[in-house]
Formats: structure tokens, sequence, C-alpha cells
């Protein structure tokens, strides 16, 4: 199983779309691989560079809409391919959503309110977020603060959850069929 853990980076932003994550431009790539050093190199928040901010970070937090536009595999597949497994956002695009659960990787919702949190959280120093499926929670703290992690309630459906599981949908059905 992946593993859901590790530094966040806070794109504050909403409808950030897949043409953002990468750029149509990289489609014609034949290894996912070749994808993840044009993560969201187009783009466009203001002080925002994706070969400074991505740096060790292998967790996303954004505003609503997360992966509208276009339906492509793709987009997931490059943050994959930049070890970032789990993006938690206030809502998805539904097709992005669920091709994250089809790579086994987590697209977990938050209220507006924790959003607020956390994006505040973040700037007070490196903001770290791991995901517990047994649990049923995220939990976060700064990377300097030794105290108990806050958490959030963690909602899969039990299919969700195989698919993580799993490590994706074709590994689903390759153990099930």
């Amino acid at each position: 199983m992946k593993e859901f853990t590790g530094k966040a980076l806070v794109l504050d932003r909403s409808d950030i779309n897949t043409d953002e994550i990468i750029p149509a431009r990289y489609l014609t790539e034949i290894t996912r691989e070749a994808l993840g050093p044009h993560l969201l190199e187009d783009l466009n928040i203001e002080g925002f560079s994706p070969d400074r901010d991505l740096s060790g970070v292998s967790v996303i937090i954004s505003g609503e809409n997360f992966g509208c536009g276009s339906s492509r595999e793709h987009a997931p597949w490059a943050l994959e391919a930049r070890g970032i497994n789990l993006v938690v956002a206030v809502s998805f695009a539904r097709i992005f959503r669920q091709n994250m659960f089809n790579c086994g990787m987590i697209a977990a919702e938050i209220a507006e309110s924790r959003l607020q949190e956390l994006t505040a959280l973040a700037k007070e120093g490196t903001l770290l977020v791991n995901a517990h499926l047994e649990k049923g929670v995220l939990e976060y703290r700064l990377d300097e603060d030794s105290s108990v992690p806050k958490s959030i309630p963690l909602s899969l459906t039990i299919f969700e959850k195989r698919l993580i599981q799993a490590g994706g949908l074709v590994e689903f059905a390759d153990a099930a069929y």
C-alpha cells in the first residue's frame, strides 16, 4: 500500500483544473514518471513555484472543485509520480476523485472551516498530514509540535478503502477476479 503521510502544501485556490495539474502538452509521454517533473508547472498562484514549493511534499491541500476540467487519468498519475498520494480538498471534480481512488490514492474531502484552519497552520511552519485508514481520520500537526496531532474524520466508502488497500482498480480487479 502507498504512503499517505508527509509534508503538506496548501494551494490556496479553488477550481484547480487538470490542465494546471499536468499541462496537455505532456500527455504524449509514455510513462507516468515522465509526467512528474511537469506537475503544476502551469498553476498560476502568486508566489507559487513548483520547483521550490513541491520539494519534499507528499500531500496537497486545496479548496473547492480540485481536479475540474478534462477527465484525464494523467492528473493523478502526475501527482503519484511526484510522490503525492493524498489530496485534501473541500470538494473534487467527480471524475478526478474517482481516478484518484482508481490509482490507489486518497482524495479526502474536508469542510471549508477545516481548510481555513489548515491554511493558517501551514503559514506557521511545516504542516504534516497523515491519513489513517484503520482509524478513519486525517491527523495533522506542525513538524515542530510534539503534542498529540489534531484529527479530521476521513469519510471513505468500503469500496474506496478496498481500492486504496489493493493499490488501485487494476490491482483490485486482478485480486478479486
